[in-house]
């Protein structure tokens, strides 16, 4: 085989990965379109320990505590407990102004796995008694059904559970737009594709909840990379446990406004999750070689960052063949394979597509966020070159994005 035949070869086999891995997830999100399983009201009887990790979070963590007081749900059923870590700021104070209680973190903590697994520590020795913790991040708000809601799953049998992830500005910039976007691709075509499949919702950074039981079995919240979140869905689906979907449990989360912070954030995320592959795709190939399909599923969204650098590889392989006027007949020169994965023209029209699917499955007016998927193309192709930065030399400093977005859910309504 001559160095042509091998590089075509080549381009044909990272094609074709590319091509599994995509209508695998297609296949996947058509079942979104089948309404999510509502559950039963039911009477408050689960108590929870609300858990907020909080980094110079002095500006927005009043607001999030004030939401979180004003639930629908008994007094005595819970308690809003602020963890304030590394701060420089009045965090502690303003919280505490707010109503919270504030656990401060006393030991060196680098993640927030770190500091809910010191909360969660301090909460084991206590003598009251919690049936599981709701997780929230400080820029948050939550709408009040919040915990009735997680109620209603609880009582249904949920141990592990994610609501739904929405934003609180949304249209700030063309940025937040694109987050906010992502997020509800992730609520509607993840999640709630997966829920009606019986596969597992993905724990999603903030807005979800945890059995008391399941972490004093672990020991606490016992994760080693940068994305607590995803690898918390990983050992939950290495141990069996599934993840139910909540979508009437609301969390409104502030999105960053520039691409310079968008990039930062994104490094950080793409590292957690090549930390993740490298850490767990053995035994979830494993495990999904003996017939879990959870495992299986956890796994393809791990290797992302890796498929999509073969996607970018096969792309540059194809560019460097046409500037040579090499031609090769495999399967990724047919010409509508080329135009939907290589060309300009039809990859943003799929992604603009796609972003608009999104906001109206997700009920979200569309004009409003027009410019955001115009943008979205932008957001989706940087992430190739971010994944490949990271494949080589991973992110694993955590650097602040400051959270500015004061308001409150009465001004968000009033806003529309």
């Amino acid at each position: 085989m001559d160095i042509t035949q091998l590089a075509t070869s080549l381009a044909w086999i990272c094609s074709l990965v590319m091509t599994v891995y995509t209508v695998y997830f297609l296949v996947i999100s058509l079942f979104s379109l089948k309404k999510p399983r509502q559950y039963p009201h039911a009477a408050p009887a689960a108590r929870f320990a609300v858990l907020v990790a909080a980094r110079n979070e002095e500006r927005v963590i009043g607001g999030l505590v004030q939401s979180l007081l004003a639930q629908d749900y008994p007094r005595e059923l819970f308690d809003v407990i602020v963890v304030p870590n590394n701060c420089t700021d009045g965090t502690s104070l303003a919280a505490k102004k707010a109503g919270a209680l504030v656990l401060e973190c006393t030991v060196p903590t680098r993640t927030k796995g770190e500091v809910l697994d010191f909360a969660l520590n301090r909460l084991f020795r206590q003598g009251k008694r919690y049936d599981a913790i709701c997780v929230f991040d400080a820029d948050n708000l939550v709408h009040p059904q919040f915990l009735a809601r997680m109620n209603d799953a609880w009582q249904a049998g949920a141990r592990v559970a994610q609501g739904y992830r929405d934003s609180k500005n949304p249209t700030d910039t063309p940025i937040s737009g694109c987050y906010s976007i992502y997020y509800w691709m992730i609520d509607r075509f993840y999640s709630q594709a997966r829920a009606n499949l019986g596969l597992n919702a993905i724990i999603n950074g903030s807005g979800f909840m945890v059995s008391m039981d399941i972490l004093k079995g672990q020991g606490g919240w016992k994760t080693n990379t940068i994305t607590e979140d995803i690898e918390f869905s990983s050992l939950c689906a290495l141990r069996g446990q599934r993840i139910w979907w909540v979508p009437e449990a609301v969390t409104f989360d502030e999105q960053p406004l520039t691409f310079a912070q968008s990039w930062k954030q994104r490094k950080r995320w793409s590292t957690g999750m090549i930390q993740c592959m490298e850490r767990y795709a053995a035994p979830l190939f494993s495990r999904a070689c003996r017939g879990s399909l959870p495992c299986l599923d956890s796994l393809m969204f791990f290797i992302l960052p890796v498929v999509q650098v073969l996607g970018l590889l096969a792309m540059a392989g194809s560019l460097a063949f046409e500037l040579s006027g090499i031609h090769y007949g495999l399967f990724p020169r047919i010409d509508l394979f080329y135009q939907l994965f290589f060309g300009v023209n039809i990859s943003f029209l799929t992604t603009f597509l796609g972003a608009f699917l999104a906001v109206a499955a997700n009920g979200k007016p569309v004009r409003p966020m027009l410019r955001a998927m115009l943008w979205y193309w932008v957001f989706i192709v940087s992430w190739l070159p971010i994944n490949l930065l990271c494949l080589v030399k991973k992110s694993t400093s955590w650097e602040a994005i400051p959270h500015t977005r004061a308001i409150t859910l009465s001004q968000m309504d009033r806003a529309g």
